[in-house]
């Protein structure tokens, strides 16, 4: 069938692709099945309801989920399929910002998982007119429940309403609102077509790498990422055009047991879940100590000499017998391929996970651009780079090194501001990205840094942060690490040490501190010791770029705290605020 508007995609799926496991929540320690049958089934009740309830095309409803679920698929179905618009909201912001967006976008009503944030949103309604009800997908006490909504529609009667409003549905019409998180100032809205997301979804299928000996009803992708971000609602999508299970994880904390229960071939990654995964994988493999512990490092340097694409020497098959199996069981034992975005990934780490037999394809995308604009597949990879860019866009190079991107997955504005929108384009149409990068002579596109976060020292001099901390985050001793210092007059760094780490270092050199974070931040060794990190790494910097002075941070940064965007970016302005009194101190 052709696929136009984002609902055709379960419609594909029912047709071509039908299975017991199309959707998958944990529920009290059980994996819950929902069939293909089932989804478009409840997502049709949920339309139905949702007429009933007075709701009509182009009214915006919220949802917010803590955790990925099936219920957030079935709304999303439900919702899209009338043409009423979705404005999926990150659960973690603050009451402030879903005021803001609640009422930018003027939401009717609004869903969410729990009862914690049922009370966030009635303790923001009176605040704002046009909500007029919340519906909890879990069971709290006092709370409209999203049943009803599915008990109004349980009547297949008025089912040709549901259908006659799909049709009438144009690829053009707003399929979605979704509010950049930021990490400075108010949330932007970002309304995405049917068509922004549709043409992205095939446009990227192709670089989907597939096992052709594997039956689509074997196939099974575990979802962790919020699926309000745009990245994991467009990969979604590409699951159910190819027949996928999509398994949702109980959460990041839960992400290790999850993937050794469901075994998938598909996972969508940040940078610093790949980094967190490597971590224990060294720790545990340096722990034993002895012969064991040889054979790691022995094998670990035979991965840092992989070429990719190139066919395994001896010495890497039995690396592979030795180490790397035990890598990709601890995976699950049948990834076909990781895709990573969201920020850089380390080139040394990405060509490791592909030593190991543990593909990772990193990509690159924008909630703008729907969001894939170039992404690595098998076959065409290089390691540092984000891909080839998708055969239906056109990417170029700005004079000062912006990446500017115009096609069909483009959106055309944000929503109720044209001040912004006027800013994002070029004269000729092209969305600037805000990212600085280049394209090589084979068409792979390599990004440096954000245009937005480079800035000057009183020198001169500019200074490209992320490229300085990627590198910074190869060592153990370093959590989270950001580069600072505009109008400065030198860079410095507030880093976040591995607090568990930098505790066992102590232990093993007998330096005495306290488990606390605070008195490991505040011990001299331990900021010596990762004085020394820092040495090393300007090693490879310009001499105006290398940090100068660092101080550690008492405490981790997350997501709660607001110093971590949802997608584990730095909130800078956020991170500088909350440990000025150490940034002080770096320049007195």
């Amino acid at each position: 069938m052709n696929v136009k508007r984002i609902f055709d995609f379960s419609a594909l799926a029912l047709e071509k692709f039908p299975k017991e496991d199309c959707l998958v929540t944990k529920k009290n320690g059980n994996w819950m099945k929902t069939s293909t049958m089932e989804f478009v089934n409840q997502g049709n009740k949920i339309s139905r309801g949702l007429l009933k309830l007075g709701i009509k095309p182009g009214d915006k409803i919220g949802l917010i989920t803590a955790n990925n679920r099936t219920e957030w698929a079935i709304m999303d179905l439900g919702i899209s399929q009338i043409g009423v618009v979705t404005v999926p909201v990150y659960p973690t912001i603050s009451e402030e910002d879903y005021i803001y967006i609640f009422n930018n976008s003027e939401i009717k009503y609004c869903f969410v998982s729990d009862k914690d944030l049922y009370k966030k949103l009635t303790n923001a309604k009176a605040q704002i007119p046009s909500l007029v009800g919340v519906f909890t997908f879990d069971d709290v006490d006092g709370a409209p429940s999203w049943n009803e909504i599915m008990d109004l529609g349980e009547n297949d009667l008025t089912q040709d309403e549901v259908d006659d409003l799909a049709k009438a549905i144009n690829p053009e019409d707003v399929a979605t609102i979704i509010y950049t998180s930021g990490t400075t100032g108010k949330p932007k809205g970002v309304p995405l077509t049917h068509n922004n997301l549709v043409s992205n979804v095939i446009a990227s299928n192709p670089r989907v790498p597939k096992d052709k000996s594997l039956d689509y009803k074997d196939l099974k992708a575990l979802s962790f990422l919020p699926i309000c971000h745009v990245f994991e609602r467009m990969i979604f999508y590409i699951y159910m055009s190819n027949g996928i299970s999509l398994y949702f994880a109980e959460s990041i904390e839960k992400i290790g047991e999850n993937v050794k229960e469901v075994k998938p071939q598909y996972m969508t990654v940040v940078p610093r879940l790949v980094e967190k995964v490597y971590d224990s994988i060294y720790n545990k493999g340096t722990a034993s100590g002895g012969i064991k512990s040889k054979i790691f490092l022995w094998s670990l340097g035979i991965a840092e000499k992989y070429e990719i694409g190139q066919p395994k020497t001896f010495m890497h098959t039995i690396a592979d017998k030795l180490v790397f199996k035990k890598w990709r069981e601890g995976l699950g034992g049948n990834l076909i391929t990781l895709v990573s975005g969201s920020a850089a990934l380390s080139k040394r780490l990405n060509v490791m996970f592909h030593a190991a037999g543990i593909p990772i394809l990193e990509g690159y995308g924008l909630t703008e651009t729907s969001p894939v604009i170039s992404v690595n597949s098998f076959g065409k990879v290089k390691a540092g780079s984000v891909g080839i860019h998708l055969e239906n866009l056109k990417v170029r190079i700005e004079s000062d090194g912006e990446i500017v991107v115009k096609g069909p997955s483009v959106f055309e504005g944000y929503y109720q501001d044209e001040e912004k929108t006027k800013e994002a384009f070029t004269s000729d149409g092209y969305f600037k990205t805000g990212d600085i990068g280049m394209l090589d002579e084979d068409n792979f596109l390599f990004i440096t840094d954000r245009k937005k976060e480079m800035f000057k020292t009183s020198g001169g001099k500019f200074i490209a942060p992320q490229v300085i901390e990627n590198l910074a985050k190869a060592s153990k001793f370093i959590e989270q690490i950001m580069v600072v210092g505009d109008g400065e007059k030198m860079p410095c760094a507030l880093v976040q040490p591995d607090f568990a780490y930098a505790k066992n270092w102590a232990d093993l050199h007998n330096v005495k501190v306290a488990e606390s974070h605070k008195a490991i931040a505040a011990d001299p060794a331990i900021k010596s010791r990762i004085e020394q990190e820092i040495e090393k790494i300007n090693q490879h910097l310009g001499k105006w770029e290398q940090i100068k002075k660092i101080e550690l941070t008492p405490k981790i940064w997350t997501i709660d705290d607001g110093l971590l965007t949802p997608t584990l970016k730095l909130k800078r302005k956020a991170i500088k605020s909350e440990f000025q009194d150490l940034y002080d101190r770096m320049y007195k």
